[in-house]
């Protein structure tokens, strides 16, 4: 089956039949074995899958993504065999037992590790030319079955056009790339809705590069003792800075890092507030202002908010209510169906509401920036 194929094949397979000998699993894990490009679930988005050590596999991702070539791949395991044969054999000892430690916390589960590489275990194509590889075991059956079957390590980005929204679901994947890999595993939809949390294990602890579905806290708890810094870029999206965009690093060490992403097709806005309870109240009504002067330019419009302000939008020609301010990770689950759904119904203008920069907020509000090409506005 060639990589540009017109028909991209699809296996259903419900959560009770999910086993590393299921037929469906085995043709997409010989079609992986060949070189070929294959979606598939975890608990966090859909990725697209391709074998780690292969270049020409490799650059079927990017191709199929549209993706920059300096952008780096998460590779994904299911044990931990996979993990030593992919890392330097000289991390240091304190390194190595920090990386041993997140590892019994959150693995399975939504945190990539950054450390450095193994020389000749992936692609050089998957590090983007770094000396580091990024890491994780997805906590999802149908992944870990997959790779198991595979027998190899999988990078695999986000399945999505690069730049669109991330896909929670196997359609969202169909939307984007139906034509242009050989196979898409349905699994149903990811739990999480967020991609990982990426963070860096150094000598002088850990440097979180993407926040995602493993919070700052969590990772404070899990290791207390251990020093835990931002990014430059994450800590000027932590100041709402409008600039964050220009100022971002040459050479992105993780996925998501410098370019604009999770965007629909029509013009995006966020508004951010301060901590006085009068900014955060005042962001609806600054919304429907923005979304009315579009509206008199003759743009159809759309919001996105949360369900304690869905109904403070009665002009508006969509309405997208990311779950709850109350439970933010109900916002994070549903964020990325969400954008996806201004696409669908033709919106041009679109305002999206911010959220606390809180636990699973600041991942929310990170990917909300990066949709929106950094057009913040605060209110304060």
């Amino acid at each position: 089956m060639s990589r540009m194929t017109k028909k991209t094949k699809l296996w259903t397979i419900e959560e009770e039949d999910v086993r590393e000998d299921h037929p469906g699993i085995l043709e997409a894990a010989e079609l992986l074995k060949l070189g070929e490009l294959v979606a598939f679930p975890t608990e966090t988005v859909y990725g697209l899958g391709a074998d780690a050590r292969s270049t020409s596999a490799v650059e079927g991702i990017y191709a199929a993504k549209g993706r920059p070539s300096d952008n780096p791949l998460i590779v994904h395991i299911a044990d931990r065999a996979q993990l030593t044969g992919l890392v330097s054999e000289t991390i240091p000892a304190a390194e190595r037992e920090l990386a041993e430690r997140l590892i019994a916390s959150f693995w399975p589960g939504p945190l990539t590790l950054v450390l450095p590489v193994r020389p000749g275990a992936v692609s050089p194509r998957v590090t983007a030319g770094l000396e580091t590889v990024a890491v994780r075991m997805p906590d999802h059956p149908l992944a870990l079955a997959l790779i198991r079957a595979a027998g190899l390590p999988i990078a695999a980005p986000s399945a999505n056009r690069s730049g669109r929204p991330s896909p929670t679901t196997a359609r969202h994947v169909a939307d984007d790339l139906a034509g242009k890999i050989a196979g898409i595993l349905d699994g149903g939809p990811t739990s999480v809705g967020l991609e990982s949390t990426v963070v860096a294990v150094g000598s002088r602890g850990l440097e979180l590069l993407r926040p995602g579905g493993v919070t700052q806290q969590a990772l404070r708890d899990a290791v207390p003792d251990v020093p835990l810094t931002l990014a430059p870029e994450l800590q000027r999206q932590a100041d709402a800075s409008p600039g964050a965009q220009q100022q971002e690093q040459a050479a992105p060490r993780a996925p998501g890092m410098k370019y604009a992403h999770y965007a629909p097709q029509g013009e995006m806005r966020v508004i951010t507030y301060g901590p006085s309870t009068a900014a955060r109240d005042a962001v609806p009504d600054r919304a429907a202002a923005l979304l009315a002067q579009a509206k008199r330019r003759g743009l159809s419009t759309g919001v996105l908010t949360y369900e304690e302000h869905a109904d403070r939008y009665p002009d508006v020609d969509h309405i997208a209510i990311c779950g709850s301010l109350r439970d933010l990770s109900t916002a994070a689950h549903r964020l990325y169906d969400a954008l996806r759904s201004f696409d669908q119904a033709g919106i041009e203008y679109i305002v999206a509401e911010g959220c606390p920069m809180e636990g699973v907020g600041e991942a929310i509000m990170n990917r909300l920036m990066k949709a929106a090409a950094y057009r913040i506005e605060r209110i304060d």
